[in-house]
């Protein structure tokens, strides 16, 4: 009889308890349902673009409304309230969160606005430092094919010499233009294009990256990595194959060296922006600067991989110095068309 009435005790004090939570949840719910049903009301003609009914209070109230019902939501969670309230507050609270504070347009709309002319805008933006950038790739071309011209084994500082390479001073004119043609289905072509690519988007990314040292390292890195491209073009020049090489590297390598360009200038842009920073801090004018230079980077990424996309396609598809300069060289005229003759403001911005 002792057990049975300690059981039904305890039986009686867990109905008592459930009683009591339920009651705390009724009541902690008619308290506030009221906040929770107009911010239901707000979020569902929002969702479906009803917006001309809604008032001009409610949109007032909307970030009010938001908060408390988070916090509402935060109490249910500490006192443990029943299962359906806290899934209905963590479903209000996620709908509200996107029209209080998530993305204002849709990933379509975002990508034709960009591709629409904010890029090019972006890019036309740092025009002083792409000619600086220009300037100094066109000098490291000339002083990579200089130095080689002066002394073949500056080839082996500048490039790369895996064992096998054929590509080096001394080889003949039938060995050069074999490494350029018919290798459709060879290796050895594929992981030099590929090494060259991997390399020139490491360039590409540190140049934009390191230009937080006042635009010092996108200087160096600029002129460095275009002695490599002089350093190769003397080499097939010197066995009278300049024009045959320019097409094998166009294919991919105009949009690849833009690239560079293009991130490199970012890189400038930085560095001068905290070199004279002007009546701002330094680390304002960084941040501003960063700010104006993460549009073009985006797109730059994007050119990095059309430019892998062309030497995988190009290599395999197209043996011919003619039809490489139209792809290469089509490439570039789109680039610079894009960029510096579409002037076309998306909807919402500033006119240049």
């Amino acid at each position: 009889m002792a057990i049975f009435s300690r059981l039904t005790g305890r039986q009686a004090s867990d109905e008592a308890a459930i009683e009591a939570a339920v009651l705390r949840s009724d009541r902690f719910r008619q308290e506030r349902e009221g906040d929770w049903k107009r911010l239901e009301a707000i979020v569902t003609r929002m969702e479906k673009g009803r917006l001309r009914r809604i008032s001009d209070a409610d949109v007032l109230e909307l970030p009010v409304l938001y908060r408390t019902v988070a916090s509402s939501l935060s109490v249910a969670r500490e006192t443990s309230l029943d299962a359906a309230t806290l899934a209905y507050l963590e479903s209000l609270v996620q709908r509200a969160w996107f029209l209080v504070y998530g993305p204002r347009t849709t990933l379509w709309s975002w990508l034709a606005r960009f591709f629409g002319g904010e890029w090019s805008r972006a890019v036309r933006s740092i025009w002083p430092e792409l000619l600086v950038a220009f300037v100094l790739m066109a000098a490291g071309t000339v002083i990579g094919w200089k130095l080689c011209a002066a002394d073949p084994d500056w080839y082996y500082a500048m490039m790369p010499i895996d064992p096998g390479d054929l590509r080096m001073p001394g080889a003949s004119h039938d060995v050069l233009k074999g490494t350029l043609f018919g290798n459709q289905d060879q290796n050895g072509l594929s992981v030099f294009a590929a090494g060259l690519f991997s390399h020139n988007a490491g360039i590409a990314i540190l140049c934009f990256a390191l230009g937080f040292a006042f635009g010092v390292p996108p200087l160096l890195m600029l002129i460095q990595n275009t002695t490599m491209l002089g350093a190769i073009l003397w080499l097939y020049h010197g066995q009278g194959l300049t024009l045959d090489a320019v097409g094998w590297l166009s294919i991919h390598g105009t949009t690849e060296l833009f690239a560079i360009l293009i991130s490199g200038a970012a890189g400038l842009h930085i560095g001068r922006s905290m070199a004279f920073p002007g009546t701002r801090s330094v680390l304002e004018a960084a941040a501003a600067a960063g700010q104006r230079t993460a549009t073009v980077m985006a797109g730059v990424v994007l050119m990095l991989v059309i430019a892998g996309m062309l030497e995988g396609l190009g290599r395999q598809l197209i043996d011919d110095t003619t039809a490489r300069l139209v792809v290469g060289y089509g490439m570039l005229t789109f680039w610079l068309v894009y960029f510096f003759l579409f002037r076309r403001t998306p909807a919402g911005s500033e006119s240049e």
